[in-house]
């Protein structure tokens, strides 16, 4: 009892003081109100703001104050997100048991005002509007100034007075709670937990708060650029019902993506980037944007409009999935939705029971098409679960191995109309998660699930029996792998998981994986709408897990058709190797009847290592579209500095197990940047089924490493910095690290700790060469990732 009064009291104080502090900031600077930051911005400040301001912010901000994990849901990345302010309320939350208010940014409130009824608080100045009032009632100025009063780091490693674990408490204080917390956290001033900014910086920033911190409104896009948007428009929303359900299974797909219009257009140097909307109101008219959870939640109009809204956010890596809009990609698309001849009867409208099962909803479009467009872009297809609304995903990535490779079923060889249309009638039974809405209360719903998936595995192994191998229509070789057609390198990728986040890159990176996949178009299409459309970030407890139990069968499925590849005798050893140690209910599941196809592989096999003999095949096969952007040959190093990369990646067990999951090298030439090279820490583990208890499954002793040219990976665990004299010297000490103090030594020597000088400069030069070396591609890094030893 003592104890709960004693918290309630200091809830009181606490409630008290902050109800003081206000009163003192309204009496010195007036009462608190959006309305007082609005006015005029001259040229001069706009200037100032986009040629000095904005790439402070972009360069030292955004890198840990982003997507929805943003600390405080301060998003840094747009001006909009600036004048929202924080929110002492959660994103991830891994134990609500009822969904939450989402709150998007340029989705969920579209005024200031609206973001204030929702909690959140300012971080610029909204009282009186002078150079004092500024900045003493700046949330930002007040970081800042904290961080500069801290100075320089005295020691390499931070104290543990330092909390930088992605479930730490967050204070999320208002600016009149921020007295009290500049003297309870002295040392947290702002960029938290890395070096101050330079003293330029600093009085930039100054300046520009002390004025007001005036953002500019976003400029009119440019004529060119407008007829480009109107074209598309029109394209995306014809009045009948064929062109209608198209777009909206576009829409769908792509409403996550950056979409680039034409030929390049650029504002202020930087390209312009589109989001596709669904909006209450037609072309030609302003957008106004409708929000729902979810891309097929019912729109509450009668009719959608499907819209390209100019997104004036900076370009974050972690969550950018580019994609070109130009006249071959809409031949394609044309190709793909209006060459078959089908009629569109009805609108499916947006029941759960339909809208959540894309097999239901697009059954009229035919299926060859669908997969034909998934495939174009199967990358992006696979990255938008990596790269949606995931950007805290543990939850959907340990469900997946370290690194491995995926191809697909060719759709001219396997979807022929008869075995389409059989699949499509088994999928029609195949519900998501999302059914259940985002308060899935239940687990128990995973049971109804398993029982849809055995009845569909085992349709599918029927059919395969029937219709593939010896005697059947298709041959069961390698001509079941799409190649492309030749010219497309989406028909390959490796996807490396780094704990709670992931990358997905085309071609086949590495060294050979434990497992890899083979994807057909029911797979993709549930991957899909499993992970991207029908996942919800702000759901509760029981959406998640049963998300991720759901996810389980998908992988099992992916793998199950790589190993149709292999010699029947070989299947079942494999499986078991993969899934060593896993509980009794899951080897049920994957050594029962009902996912067994008793067809023997049409493959001829040379070597006793079966496996790697089929890579090798699968490599040879699709030679001419396999993308080798991330291959060390392709680096500027020295045929004896890639030679000492390869002897590393060649390294197993021992001290691998002290490295991070993601580290990304800066190598210098007599101190001027040369060249990005990313390391991978791939960790070995019996099995992946474990939901609760994934240390249970590791093998340290079989982790191995994957080297690789730029950067890989959006969210580094640190960065090191290696003259290029010394590439081979640090290459050996990491393949002869033994104990935690070996890697402590390493950092000693290459490491740029957060507490490092030097570590804004070679953040700067690392950002500066990926995006010259994937300009599209590329964006801001994340850092809410790096650790402290």
């Amino acid at each position: 009892m003592s104890r709960w009064l004693t918290l309630f009291c200091s809830l009181l104080l606490i409630s008290g003081c902050a109800a003081y502090a206000t009163h003192q900031f309204d009496n010195v600077f007036g009462t608190q109100d959006p309305a007082n930051r609005v006015s005029d911005v001259s040229d001069e400040d706009s200037a100032f703001y986009n040629e000095q301001v904005r790439p402070i912010l972009d360069s030292r901000c955004v890198s840990c104050h982003a997507c929805y994990d943003a600390p405080c849901q301060l998003k840094f990345t747009a001006s909009d997100g600036i004048e929202r302010g924080g929110s002492k309320e959660l994103v991830y939350d891994g134990t609500r048991l009822l969904a939450s208010s989402p709150t998007r940014l340029f989705i969920d409130a579209k005024s200031t005002d609206e973001w204030r009824s929702k909690g959140f608080h300012p971080v610029l100045n909204e009282r009186e509007q002078s150079p004092s009032a500024n900045l003493q009632g700046s949330l930002l100025y007040r970081a800042i100034a904290l961080r500069k009063t801290q100075g320089d780091f005295t020691q390499p490693v931070l104290p543990d007075s330092y909390d930088f674990s992605l479930a730490r408490d967050q204070q999320c204080v208002s600016i009149e709670e921020y007295q009290q917390f500049e003297q309870d956290y002295p040392n947290w001033g702002m960029p938290y937990g890395l070096p101050a900014l330079s003293a330029d910086e600093y009085d930039v920033l100054t300046r520009w708060l002390a004025k007001g911190g005036k953002m500019p409104e976003a400029k009119p896009l440019p004529v060119k650029l407008q007829q480009q948007v109107a074209l598309w428009e029109s394209r995306l929303n014809g009045d009948d019902l064929k062109g209608q359900l198209v777009s909206r299974y576009i829409y769908e797909h792509l409403y996550l993506y950056s979409l680039y219009l034409g030929d390049r257009e650029f504002d202020d140097g930087k390209e312009i980037r589109f989001q596709l909307v669904r909006s209450k109101t037609p072309p030609g008219e302003p957008i106004d944007r409708i929000a729902t959870r979810r891309p097929y939640d019912p729109p509450g109009v009668d009719r959608v409009y499907y819209r390209l809204w100019a997104d004036p956010e900076v370009k974050v890596q972690k969550n950018h999935i580019p994609m070109q809009l130009n006249e071959a990609r809409y031949a394609r698309w044309q190709s793909y939705f209006y060459t078959d001849d089908y009629e569109v009867t009805r609108d499916p409208g947006y029941a759960p029971e339909v809208a959540t099962n894309p097999f239901k909803a697009f059954r009229e479009i035919p299926a060859h098409g669908r997969y034909r467009f998934l495939l174009d872009h199967s990358q992006k297809t696979i990255m938008s679960f990596i790269k949606g609304p995931v950007c805290r995903g543990q939850v959907a990535v340990n469900v997946i191995n370290e690194q491995f490779w995926v191809y697909f079923i060719d759709p001219e060889l396997i979807y022929n109309k008869g075995s389409a249309d059989y699949l499509e009638d088994q999928a029609q039974n195949l519900d998501l998660p999302a059914i259940g809405s985002s308060n899935t209360l239940s687990p128990a719903s995973w049971v109804t699930f398993s029982d849809q998936q055995k009845s569909y595995l085992s349709a599918k192994a029927a059919l395969i029996e029937k219709e593939v191998g010896v005697g059947g229509k298709v041959p069961l070789d390698l001509s079941l792998i799409w190649d492309g057609d030749g010219n497309n390198d989406n028909a390959a990728l490796t996807i490396f998981r780094h704990f709670d986040n992931a990358s997905v890159v085309k071609g086949m990176v590495g060294q050979h994986p434990k497992t890899a996949w083979v994807i057909d178009y029911p797979l993709l299409e549930r991957i899909h709408y499993l992970l991207v459309a029908g996942f919800d970030v702000y759901g509760n407890v029981g959406h998640q897990l049963v998300t991720r139990l759901y996810m389980d069968f998908l992988r099992m499925e992916g793998e199950m058709n790589f190993l149709l590849l292999l010699p029947k005798e070989d299947r079942e050893t494999v499986r078991k190797y993969w899934y060593r140690d896993a509980n009794q209910t899951i080897k049920d599941y994957i050594f029962s009847d009902y996912i067994k196809v008793n067809r023997q592989t049409q493959i001829d096999y040379v070597t006793d290592d079966h496996q790697s003999e089929l890579y090798e095949k699968l490599r040879e096969k699709l030679t001419a579209v396999l993308d080798h952007g991330y291959d060390l040959e392709q680096s500027k190093l020295t045929a004896k500095q890639r030679k000492a990369l390869y002897k590393l990646q060649a390294v197993r067990g021992g001290g691998l197990v002290y490295l991070p999951n993601v580290a990304t090298i800066l190598v210098t030439q007599q101190g001027v940047p040369l060249e990005v090279i990313s390391l991978i820490h791939n960790k070995a583990h019996a099995n992946i089924s474990s939901l609760l208890d994934e240390e249970a499954a590791r093998l340290p002793d079989e982790d191995g490493v994957t080297l690789v040219k730029g950067v890989l990976g959006d969210y580094p665990n640190v960065l090191m910095q290696v003259e290029e004299s010394e590439l081979i010297d640090w290459a050996d000490q990491v393949g002869s690290l033994k104990t935690k103090e070996d890697y402590s030594a390493l950092l000693d020597s290459f490491g740029i700790r957060r507490t490092h000088p030097n570590f804004w400069f070679v953040s700067d030069a690392i950002g500066n060469l990926n995006k010259l070396d994937r300009p599209r591609e590329s964006g801001i890094l994340d850092y809410n990732r790096l650790e402290n030893r």
